[in-house]
């Protein structure tokens, strides 16, 4: 989840596809580990599960920054940009939000869910050139539907969801720092 703010496409940097498949593997074993985490900590929605929770968001927020100032991956900043601010306000919503119960917190992480899938639809769609999208094109997609049945569901849902979106989310990050190796190694000199 780089252009410039104007929306233009920036060109793709030395070893832009090289970062931006180490930022996904990242991600991705940051999201699974998470995600067991949570699953241990969610039935009592304690201080363990709200500083999880509330630190997802900054992670992803995080990433974006590093995406942003060392990937140059051929996509847009702007959308990054737009990634930090919005998962640096979900942090701070859910923080609020864990104050009024389980309900709240999940309306809030699936609007978070939608605008950052539609985000990440966006980054993947413009990086298409760098092999290895479809994956975050699914996540991107998935990550909408997941934050609407969020929404909609959260006077009934549990936290045990939250931890299933983050799982399948992982998933789809090392997908898609398998398939940016992949295709990275006709990039390399002498191949």
């Amino acid at each position: 989840m780089t252009a410039t703010a104007t929306g233009t496409t920036a060109p793709v940097a030395p070893g832009g596809a090289a970062t931006l498949r180490r930022l996904h593997a990242a991600r991705a074993a940051f999201a699974l580990v998470w995600a067991v985490l949570l699953l241990l900590t969610a039935s009592s929605a304690g201080v363990a599960a709200a500083v999880l929770l509330v630190l997802y968001p900054v992670v992803d927020a995080a990433a974006a920054v590093v995406d942003a100032r060392h990937g140059r991956a051929g996509g847009p900043i702007g959308a990054l940009v737009t990634n930090v601010a919005i998962s640096l306000v979900a942090a701070v919503g859910l923080a609020v939000a864990l104050s009024s119960g389980v309900p709240a917190v999940l309306r809030v992480w699936g609007a978070w869910a939608v605008v950052a899938g539609l985000v990440q639809l966006v980054l993947a769609v413009r990086r298409r050139r760098l092999g290895g999208r479809w994956a975050m094109v699914a996540s991107g997609g998935l990550s909408v539907l997941a934050g609407v049945g969020f929404v909609l569901t959260a006077p009934a849902a549990s936290l045990v969801g939250v931890a299933g979106y983050a799982l399948l989310g992982g998933v789809f990050f090392l997908v898609s720092a398998l398939r940016l190796r992949a295709a990275g190694r006709g990039d390399r000199p002498g191949t």
